[in-house]
């Protein structure tokens, strides 16, 4: 039906999260009313966006710079104390908006299905662990995950490994709904799951 470019365009959008054909193909006719220079500048965005953005060998959160590690990482005031461990950047973000929380952050890269075994293979549960043993300055691991199946597995595999390490290991309090996700979460409703950890 479409010309094959506008076709691999709508194939690639479609490949994004929660981007159906139906919207990628809007996303690619709004581009096709765009004039060349605003598609440039696009184009531009994107190139610069995997070119000039690194991940934080401490934290995995992605940022720009010359420094080895990102902002939060190299943050003398943080209390290296405290690692929060989130599923994503995404939940980070909506963490750090709160501005209550003053400690360190490590992205784990996703959550683990109850069904999907390889799940485990692309998140970085080894280098959690080797954080876990390593930094002598951590007391407390807090898990900021999704309160949903995915997550609630997630927290209990990551339990029972981390165990061995002797560091308290604390939950986000239950202000948050279950099945919810916390980069939708009001910042009140974040501070008081903070607050209310166990």
């Amino acid at each position: 039906m479409f010309s094959p470019i506008i076709q691999k365009l709508i194939d690639l959008f479609s490949k994004f999260p929660t981007v159906g054909p139906r919207t990628a193909s809007r996303f690619v006719f709004y581009l096709l009313g765009q004039s060349k220079e605003e598609t440039r500048g696009l184009l531009t965005a994107i190139s610069d966006l995997k070119e000039k953005t690194k991940t934080c060998p401490l934290c995995f959160n992605y940022f720009m710079g010359e420094n080895k590690l990102c902002q939060i990482c190299s943050d003398l005031r943080r209390d290296k104390s405290l690692l929060c461990l989130v599923g994503s950047e995404t939940d980070l973000v909506a963490i750090e908006k709160i501005k209550k929380y003053k400690g360190l952050y490590f992205v784990l890269g996703g959550t683990v299905s109850k069904l999907r075994k390889n799940d485990v293979d692309r998140l970085r549960i080894k280098e959690l662990e080797a954080r876990a043993r390593e930094d002598l300055n951590l007391k407390e691991i807090i898990m900021a995950l999704n309160s949903d199946s995915e997550g609630e597995t997630t927290a209990l595999y990551i339990e029972r490994l981390l165990k061995p390490f002797s560091k308290k290991i604390s939950r986000l309090g239950r202000g948050l709904p279950v099945g919810g996700e916390l980069e939708y979460a009001d910042e009140e409703t974040l501070s008081s799951a903070f607050e209310g950890r166990k």
